[in-house]
């Protein structure tokens, strides 16, 4: 059963479906650009969900998300500092991990840490881990794959750190619009004040929100006017533009599905709820409460030192003998860890879930 990849079970919202198919029926499918109704629609949206007045010329059209973090890295990178490298916090999303090296940029980490059953970030790992030359910091926000939804309060501390190091903040805030915790809202990390958002990049897209990762549309947002132009200066003849479908997708997303939306955010509640109850009650696995995303942390370790798995054995691999397809840690930067997708129908779930009570208390390790 497939619960790693990022994307949901769940059919694209009617009103996505309705505008690409009229797009369809036009039968035209030459060069395209956004049109004024579509950046209309972000800057209104933008403006709804968090009160953000972005202006149409900060938007960068990308065709995806992890095209804007490796942008990100090559824009902001300096010759004079390519021994300092990019700077982020470990666990995290892995083409975070990945887009440094394809810059040629040196990655250094600090692991987030978990202080009373919670995963917080560690501002003293961060100046443990910054050289004077860095640049860069890489934000997951909210995180993939903790599932944290950052406060104010912690933003704040961050762009302490990154102002007394005067680093481009780079926010991937693509899960923004599932925060789960009904006292909870996102808060873009540009929004804090005016010196957080010129040192601000902030890449968004409504492919998680709306299930159409496979279309390739987002966008960052880049008040500087300086780092913006090094950023475009960097996807010149490399990135292509967003296809035309995916700008109609786009459009209906950010227009015409509130209801959908809600609809889906409850759904995801009952799907953690309910993972969250059975990880409690297993042996050997634990959680902290996913506040944000569609996504569970489990830390599998003491089930994989009490199984006496065999030293190639990952607990990802393990579950994967037992019908389960998990994401394995390692490749978010914590061997022994697994990601869990609960962003399917509830009967699906339900089915992994009896698949994962009888791995854990039926053990089967192969030899």
């Amino acid at each position: 059963m497939p619960l790693w990849v990022a994307d949901m079970d769940f059919a694209a919202p009617p009103a996505v479906r309705k505008a690409l198919e009229k797009r369809v029926a036009h039968g035209v499918f030459g060069y395209g650009a956004p049109c004024p109704s579509l950046i209309d629609g972000v800057l209104d949206y933008l403006a709804r969900a968090y009160d953000w007045r972005v202006q149409a010329a900060w938007l960068v059209w990308l065709p995806g998300l992890v095209t804007g973090i490796n942008v990100t890295v090559r824009s902001v990178r300096d010759a004079a500092d390519d021994a300092a490298g990019v700077l982020t916090s470990i666990p995290v999303y892995p083409p975070f991990l990945a887009a440094p090296k394809n810059g040629a940029q040196p990655l250094r980490t600090a692991a987030l840490a978990q202080v009373d059953g919670r995963w917080k970030m560690d501002i003293e790992a961060l100046e443990a881990a910054c050289l004077p030359g860095t640049k860069l910091l890489l934000l997951c926000h909210p995180h993939n794959p903790v599932g944290r939804c950052w406060s104010r309060a912690e933003l704040i501390q961050l762009a302490d750190f990154a102002a007394r190091h005067d680093l481009v903040v780079c926010s991937d805030e693509i899960h923004c619009d599932l925060i789960l915790d009904t006292d909870k809202r996102h808060l873009p990390f540009a929004m804090l004040d005016e010196a957080a958002a010129e040192r601000s990049i902030t890449l968004m897209a409504p492919s998680k929100t709306f299930n159409i990762p496979g279309l390739g549309c987002s966008f960052a947002i880049i008040p500087n006017p300086g780092l913006r132009q090094r950023f475009l200066r960097v996807m010149q003849g490399i990135v292509p533009h967003v296809n035309i479908l995916a700008l109609a997708a786009c459009e209906a997303a950010f227009r015409d599905c509130a209801a959908w939306h809600q609809e889906l955010l409850g759904l995801l509640r009952q799907n953690r709820d309910r993972l969250e109850a059975t990880v409690a009650a297993l042996p050997g696995l634990s959680m902290t409460h996913v506040e944000a995303t569609y996504l569970a942390w489990i830390d599998a370790r003491a089930l994989a030192q009490g199984l006496s798995l065999p030293g190639d054995m990952s607990p990802a691999a393990y579950f994967e003998t037992r019908g389960l397809g998990f994401s394995d840690g390692a490749d978010f930067g914590a061997p022994g860890w697994v990601r869990c997708n609960f962003g399917c129908a509830p009967k699906l779930l339900e089915h992994a879930l009896v698949r994962l009570r009888h791995a854990v208390e039926n053990p089967v390790v192969p030899a």
